[in-house]
């Protein structure tokens, strides 16, 4: 059976709820969920959490605004964030964000074509004395050169195409 997907997005957010708690302070844990599954925070689904946890809409525009990490707006399945502070430039972090955009086909604040990758800034990962650093998802990476770009970018590829291989093992 084909479930729209607004009918699978209400039916997880009515489970994060419940699994975190009707209260205020259960809001980013369910906007989390709802980002690391969805890939973004959607109208309907800040309306549907509004509904959920009985809070205005616009409060909950406001939180996934401010959050650098929370995204209204479609981002790829792996999101790429390259420090941008003075020690992560003085190591060479214009090196590796322009190897980034030639090995992505894109710039920063982009998503590629196929949707498996974005390119975003992040104002600090806290590794300054590993620098340049980055950050994929939830994986961070010190040292960063421009010939260690390719490598995790692979990396990330294969795991990409491993799980597309698992999903349709599973069907």
């Amino acid at each position: 059976m084909i479930v729209p997907v607004q009918e699978r997005l209400k039916t997880d957010i009515e489970h994060w709820v419940d699994h975190f708690g009707r209260e205020r302070s259960s809001l980013l844990p369910v906007l989390q969920e709802v980002q690391k599954k969805y890939s973004r925070i959607s109208a309907y689904a800040m309306q549907v959490i509004a509904d959920r946890l009985d809070i205005h809409p616009v409060e909950i525009h406001g939180v996934v605004s401010f959050y650098h990490f929370l995204k209204e707006g479609h981002k790829g399945r792996f999101e790429i964030r390259l420090c941008k502070t003075i020690s992560c430039d003085m190591m060479g972090r214009d090196q590796v964000a322009r190897q980034l955009e030639n090995e992505l086909g894109i710039h920063f604040g982009e998503s590629t074509p196929d949707g498996r990758f974005s390119l975003a800034w992040a104002n600090c990962l806290g590794m300054c004395d590993q620098g340049p650093a980055l950050l994929v998802n939830e994986y961070v990476f010190t040292k960063v050169t421009p010939d260690k770009v390719h490598d995790i970018i692979a990396d990330f590829r294969k795991m990409m195409d491993v799980n597309l291989f698992q999903q349709v093992e599973e069907h």
